[in-house]
């Protein structure tokens, strides 16, 4: 069923523009006895700041992004100046999760709201199953002045999570380029052309979930994308820093129920052991009704607006400061100390070596 769709009469010059407030009539139903509704009210509260946000802030928003360079949301910490921290010319977000979570869609998306591209679909082709066939980047600004990217990935399988988590630690680790091939797509013309774009250093991750097949895995009891799912939350490699988790972005739920959207989006945070509401989102993917997201649902375009400052924030928030000079001598000094002790070691190994063949050829003489 699909989330209900209500006119939006907040501040309609000329006619109140459509706006989507599923969460609503949970809002007049309230919570029954014997329920624990804390985290129900809590969603329902994060909700209404998203709408009232919407209509005042949305504009400003967007010109925050537009106007962002790598290292404006820094702020001083540890006495070390700015100059000194380790900022690149480009953040890089980067997106995961399990095939057909909706990635590629929520770029589509990201380029209607911030980049006022219209209805096209910008994501690369997908192959025979419909999963992106290589690491994309995506300016979803389309602004020549723009100081992050947007990296579009394969999902990963469920069944082969082990590999999945392999390549996701490789990406963190070495970093990422656009049309770099992912790990089971056939895409045999990619790997030379890939290897002339820039790699770029992972500085945030979101990761996108599919709420309807995890509300079918809680009916069915099937534990397989739960499960998952919540190995890539919990995936060590993807944590920025000791703190944050990773951003999590919940797609499909308007192919629920109001109720059903509110019961899966407690029940799934609850299991993954994430906050629900803090770095946690609940978006469509696809606009059902062909009008444009900001004036059709407002809610939506802010969120998804503010998944992107908040990955920024956490990127420039967990900068660490530039080696300098006096450390980079003192590692060379210690390695150079490692390898002569090595040396000495081995011509000490040599020379015992010798003594003892000599004492023992004497040994024989006598």
């Amino acid at each position: 069923m699909r989330s209900s769709v209500q006119a939006g009469d907040d501040g309609g010059d000329g006619g109140a523009a459509l706006a989507s407030y599923w969460w609503r009539p949970l809002v007049e139903l309230g919570g029954s006895e014997g329920e624990a509704p804390r985290r129900r009210v809590r969603v329902l509260r994060e909700m209404e700041r998203l709408a009232a946000a919407a209509n005042e802030s949305l504009d400003d928003l967007r010109h925050k992004l537009l106007t962002y360079k790598a290292g404006d949301l820094w702020f001083p910490a540890g006495g070390i100046p700015k100059q000194e921290m380790d900022i690149p010319l480009v953040v890089s977000v980067l997106l995961i999760g399990l095939a057909g979570a909706g990635k590629s869609s929520l770029v589509d998306l990201m380029y209607y709201v911030l980049g006022r591209a219209g209805f096209v679909p910008f994501t690369s082709p997908a192959d025979k199953d419909g999963r992106t066939v290589c690491l994309e980047e995506h300016n979803v600004l389309r602004s020549m002045r723009n100081g992050f990217c947007v990296f579009d990935s394969r999902g990963l399988d469920r069944d082969r999570m082990g590999d999945g988590l392999e390549e996701v630690a490789e990406w963190m680790e070495k970093g990422v380029r656009h049309r770099q091939p992912c790990r089971g797509a056939s895409l045999l013309d990619a790997s030379a052309p890939a290897k002339r774009f820039v790699r770029r250093r992972v500085n945030c991750v979101i990761l996108v979930a599919n709420l309807r097949e995890l509300h079918r895995s809680l009916l069915s009891g099937d534990a397989g994308p739960l499960e998952a799912t919540y190995d890539l939350v919990h995936h060590p490699p993807i944590k920025i820093n000791s703190t944050e988790k990773p951003i999590l972005v919940l797609t499909h739920g308007d192919e629920l129920s109001p109720e059903e959207r509110m019961e899966a989006r407690v029940k799934v945070c609850e299991h993954l052991g994430v906050p629900d509401t803090n770095g946690v989102y609940d978006i469509p993917c696809v606009n059902e009704y062909g009008a444009a997201v900001d004036e059709m649902d407002p809610t939506t375009a802010y969120a998804v607006a503010e998944i992107i400052l908040r990955a920024l924030m956490v990127a420039d928030r967990s900068r660490r400061p530039k080696a300098r000079i006096k450390d980079r001598l003192l590692l060379v000094l210690a390695w150079a100390m490692c390898a002569l002790s090595a040396w000495f070691a081995f011509l000490s190994r040599c020379c015992a070596k010798l003594g003892r063949a000599n004492r023992e050829a004497k040994l024989r003489v006598q």
